[in-house]
């Protein structure tokens, strides 16, 4: 019996010299404003794990609890940080600091395990300065302060806000299974402490598609946060910014084990996967399969192309087998 990953396509491949050096396997899926299925390479109805692309689809469903961040630009900036897999710089530590201290919390509230920050940077100048790992450096901890003052608003446990079985949880399971207009399963432990449960790319894809286009509600309210505040929801020096300053209107997420979404202004939604979780290759297919609908930015120039180095010097090339996403028109 064929595993769904075994029908995932080469998309994209590594050259060095200009000799294919590695290839990666991976699924995309492509769904129009209806919400049906328009293209796809690869397994796009197999079960997987969203990881922290889910985190716009949470935000809502927070919301939706009770989660007190109306849309003032100062407020809307943290409800980005609560999209978030930030970079730990000063911007996203202060914020993650004022989400619990508006709820009467500080970070020892936090459950997210010790890490530094993923900005190079950032976590330069916590080491110089004699600090540690920490669980508010952590990139998953601008959800998590969400989820604690989610919790608070229902009038639920703090310590237990990361249990499955607790209100908060269980209003974030409800809004994903309506989002993407299919049951999430598979309960598992995300890399921050969370609840994960899987879901199809196709309905991924069909989440982020009706995120953007919402016109009202709280997935309007968490897409224009995170379209006036991308740099809250990822770093200053990332892809994912890069691509929200090129695309107006889009809303993007990646997550852990090469997973990226994005909803683009007229509804339609895009989903990926590299199957072998390798995250050089997520951005490479993105920029792709954004140019082949349509998509023309210099931002997509630069990141469907990525450098393989030799002694320091661009000798090749991560780039996308164009053969390989001729079914996405």
């Amino acid at each position: 019996m064929t595993r769904p990953e075994e029908s995932d396509p080469i998309v994209v491949e590594v050259v060095r010299s200009g000799f294919v050096e590695s290839v990666h396997r991976g699924r995309v899926a492509i769904t129009g404003p209806d919400g049906d299925l328009l293209a796809s390479v690869g397994a796009e109805f197999a079960p997987m794990y969203p990881r922290s692309s889910s985190k716009p689809l949470q935000a809502v469903g927070m919301l939706r609890a009770g989660l007190d961040l109306d849309a003032s630009p100062e407020k809307a900036a943290l409800l980005a940080l609560v999209c978030a897999s930030h970079s730990g710089e000063p911007i996203h530590v202060d914020g993650v600091r004022a989400i619990l201290a508006g709820v009467g919390l500080d970070e020892s509230a936090l459950q997210t395990p010790p890490d530094w920050p993923l900005d190079d940077v950032a976590r330069e100048a916590v080491i110089r300065s004699g600090g540690a790992k920490a669980p508010i450096s952590m990139n998953c901890s601008g959800k998590h302060a969400g989820m604690l003052a989610t919790t608070v608003a229902m009038g639920g446990d703090v310590a237990t806000y990361r249990d499955p079985d607790s209100k908060t949880q269980l209003a974030i399971l409800r809004t994903i299974d309506d989002l993407a207009h299919e049951q999430a399963g598979q309960l598992a432990v995300d890399g921050c402490g969370a609840p994960l449960f899987a879901i199809s790319l196709y309905g991924l894809a069909r989440a982020f598609g009706s995120l953007a286009a919402a016109a009202d509600g709280e997935e309007r309210q968490v897409a224009d946060a995170i379209r006036a505040h991308p740099e809250y929801t990822s770093g200053t020096t990332r892809d994912e910014l890069a691509l929200h300053r090129a695309i107006p209107g889009l809303v993007g997420k990646a997550g852990a084990e090469a997973v990226y979404a994005v909803g683009l202004p007229d509804g339609r939604g895009v989903a990926l996967k590299i199957t072998d979780g390798n995250p050089r290759a997520r951005a490479v297919l993105m920029a792709a399969v954004l140019q082949r609908l349509g998509y023309d930015h210099r931002t997509l120039d630069e990141q469907v192309s990525a450098p393989v180095l030799g002694h320091g010097e661009r000798v090749g090339e991560i780039r996308p087998v164009a053969e390989a996403l001729t079914a996405l028109g």
